[in-house]
This record gives structure tokens, C-alpha cells and sequence, in this order.
């Protein structure tokens, strides 16, 4: 059952808490990859719906949400096969994006961006694996959290590329994504040394952005950050930065067609553009060409451990772009989703979490600005989001 938002392959499946907790009184959302009894979930294609059967329990995140004291409003859509970093899905519709209604919402989890956005639930669960909790909370004007790679149990969720898939969510306060963290963590923030480095790659904040997105994010950075850190341009290139979102590409390629190639050779599903022929690419990756990016992914995590160390955070404008039109073409997309790429393949093959925070707006849509932290940080990285919302709101009121 939709509504306006079309964010919600069942806008009326409900679960009520099972427990007072530290959500009490807070609604959510999940995208429909996540087990929820006597649900058969779609993975975003009605072929995948057809061939797969009802779960017989909740995942595990679900179970927690519902434990700590929120209540379930709605399963959302997601892209075919999590496979997307737009939002558009040919088979159920495209989520309406409420902050920017001419453009898309940004993908997988678009209808945990969006069932949010337009305020009918407090938080929403999805997952991120290139991005794709990570830029629809940016082109709908959202915070979002990717945290550590393998932090936060995957069990009961289909699958995309393993080592990089994580469960994320999202939200319209950042108050209410650190609570939503510290239920899903079992811990609340303790008393810890504050970050006080802030590196900015100047290969990002190069060419890789439109000029005007470059000096609206940087200049309006300048009034809010806490005086206590540190600023540092740094040279990702030297490493080979050039090739990362290749990398990236190449070991998501090859566990997609790892997970998912017998089934799609036995079924033959029905895929939209773009989904197709990213899959037909993922079936050609070799073994050879996987080892080898995975050795070079390995010295790439080295690299950025030593960096962040305990107290460094990356910063990066979380999308190259405010959300493209509803109506670009489908190179259009693809052009911007390997640009968005360069971005979020740090966190990913890496496994570091990410916060993005609403920041600007650009022509009338919402970028988000990011922070990378080490692993195990996560918890830090989410008190610092309310850290930097509040001192944000007293630069605005001088």
C-alpha cells in the first residue's frame, strides 16, 4: 500500500514496541531487505518477491529496535538489488523526494530517506554499501550514519557485496540518530578525549567538485567549526586515490555476482537500466582482477588507519552534487553515481563509519557534509554531530 510519498512498498505494516527503552515513543521505518516475520521481502525486483519465501523471525536489528521501545511504521523501497545510488525503481516508482520534489531521492534506501523527509516516522533503517544511506541522506537534507563495517549485526538482510555492506539509518535530528546508535550499540557515549584533527583531501576538494559546490561547502564551514580542531590539507593521490573507486567497483562487482549470479542465471529476472548493465558488468569480473584489488585495498585501510589514528576525522561533502533532475538521462546518472563514488569509497573499503549532516543548499538542494572516523569510533562520531549542529545554530544567531 503506498501514499503520496510512494516511499513504502506497506505503509501499513505496523509493529509496536515490545519493551519500554531509550526509544520510547519513536517510530521507524525499515527497507524491505530486512527479515520481519511472515514477511517475504522484494529486494526492490518482483522476481526476487516471487522467488523467495516468507521469514520465519525478525533480524536481529529489527528485534533491538523493537526491544528498546520503538514501534515499526512502514517497510520501505529500496533500488533493484540495493544496486543503485538514485532512487529510481522502474517496477514500484520512484520515492518523491520532499525537499528537492523535482529530483530524485537518492538510492538504495530511498524510502528510508524519503518515509523520513516527509516526516511520517522519527528514524529509518536501511543499509549502505557503495553510498546508499549516505547520499540520500544528503539529497533529501538528512542525517545519516554508515557505521564500522561489521559493527552492527547484518543477520537476516539480503545481502549485496558482504565486505562492505553495513546496516545504517537515518534521520531528521541528530539527537535522534545517537540514540538510535546507542540502542543498536548497547552503549552510550562514555567521557573520551574529543577529536581535534580535521583532514580535507585536497583531490576532493579539487577538481573533483563544480566549482560552485566547492566554495559554498568550504566558505560555510568556515563559522562553526569548534576552535579546538586542527585543519590539514592533505594529498590522497600519492597513494593512488585515482584508482580507488575502481577498486571499489572491481570487489563489489565480483561478491555481487559471488551472492547473487546463480540466482539471476536461474531466474532471469526482470531488471530496469542501469541495474542490468551494472549486473552484466559484476558477472565478468575475474578471480585475478579481485586479489588484486583486494591487496591493494589492504595497504589502501593501512593507509587511512595511520592517518585518522584516535583523533582525526576526514572531511568531505558527503555528494558531488545536489540531487540530479527526475528528468536526466540515464548516462546523466550514471556519470553522477561514479563521480558520488570517488566519495563514499573511503568509508567502504575501509570499513570506517560516516556521519553526513545536513549542511547547504545549492539551486535549491540539499548537500550534506561528511566526517570519516577510525573504526570503533562510532559512537564519538555521533556526539560530535550534535556538537557541530549546535554550534552551527549559535554561529547562525550571532
Amino acid at each position: 500500500m503506498q501514499n503520496s510519498s510512494n516511499a513504502y512498498m506497506d505503509n501499513q505494516a505496523v509493529l509496536p514496541a515490545l519493551h519500554p527503552g531509550p526509544l520510547d515513543g519513536m517510530s521507524f521505518s525499515i527497507k524491505d531487505i530486512f527479515a520481519i516475520k511472515g514477511h517475504t521481502n522484494s529486494a526492490g525486483n518482483p522476481d526476487w518477491l516471487r522467488t523467495h519465501e516468507e521469514a520465519a523471525s525478525h533480524a536481529p536489528v529489527l528485534e533491538t529496535l523493537l526491544q528498546n521501545g520503538a514501534s515499526m511504521k512502514g517497510i520501505t523501497i529500496t533500488d533493484e538489488l540495493m544496486f543503485s545510488l538514485d532512487g529510481v525503481n522502474v517496477h514500484y516508482g520512484t520515492p518523491l523526494n520532499p525537499k528537492a520534489p523535482n529530483h530524485i531521492p537518492g538510492g538504495s534506501s530511498s524510502g528510508t530517506a524519503v518515509s523520513v523527509a516527509c516526516g511520517d516516522v522519527d528514524f529509518s533503517i536501511g543499509t549502505d554499501t557503495g553510498g546508499s544511506i549516505r547520499i540520500p541522506a544528503s539529497y533529501c537534507g538528512l542525517y545519516g550514519f554508515r557505521p564500522t563495517h561489521g559493527a552492527i549485526s547484518m543477520e537476516g538482510c539480503i545481502p549485496l557485496a558482504l565486505s562492505f555492506d553495513t546496516v545504517g539509518w537515518i534521520a531528521r535530528e541528530p539527537g535522534t540518530l545517537r540514540r538510535v546508535g546507542e540502542a543498536l550499540f548497547e552503549e552510550t557515549v562514555s567521557d573520551q578525549v574529543p577529536f581535534d584533527t580535521l583532514h580535507f583531501p585536497s583531490e576532493i576538494w579539487g577538481s573533483l567538485l563544480d566549482e560552485e559546490i566547492r566554495e559554498a561547502v568550504r566558505d560555510g564551514i568556515v563559522p562553526w567549526i569548534p576552535i579546538r580542531f586542527h585543519e590539514k590539507s592533505i594529498s590522497l593521490q600519492e597513494f593512488g586515490f585515482k584508482e580507488w573507486a575502481d577498486i571499489f567497483r572491481i570487489i563489489q562487482g565480483y561478491e555481487i555476482w559471488k551472492e547473487h549470479g546463480e540466482w539471476i542465471k536461474h531466474v532471469n529476472p526482470s531488471f530496469g537500466p542501469g541495474i542490468r548493465e551494472r549486473i552484466e558488468i559484476a558477472s565478468a569480473v575475474q578471480e585475478k582482477e579481485m586479489k588484486a584489488a583486494s591487496d591493494k585495498r589492504m595497504i589502501i585501510k593501512q593507509i587511512i588507519t595511520n592517518l585518522l589514528d584516535d583523533n582525526g576525522l576526514i572531511v568531505l561533502p558527503t555528494a558531488v552534487q545536489g540531487a540530479p533532475s527526475l528528468h536526466s538521462s540515464p548516462e546523466e546518472l550514471n556519470q553522477t553515481r561514479l563521480r558520488n563514488i570517488q566519495l563514499t569509497c573511503i568509508a567502504g573499503l575501509c570499513g570506517l563509519p560516516q556521519l553526513t549532516i545536513p549542511f547547504i543548499e545549492v539551486n535549491g538542494c540539499p548537500i550534506g557534509l561528511s566526517f570519516v572516523a577510525n573504526r570503533g569510533q562510532d559512537l564519538r562520531l555521533l556526539a560530535l554531530g550534535e556538537e557541530l549542529v549546535h554550534q552551527k545554530r549559535i554561529s547562525l544567531l550571532k
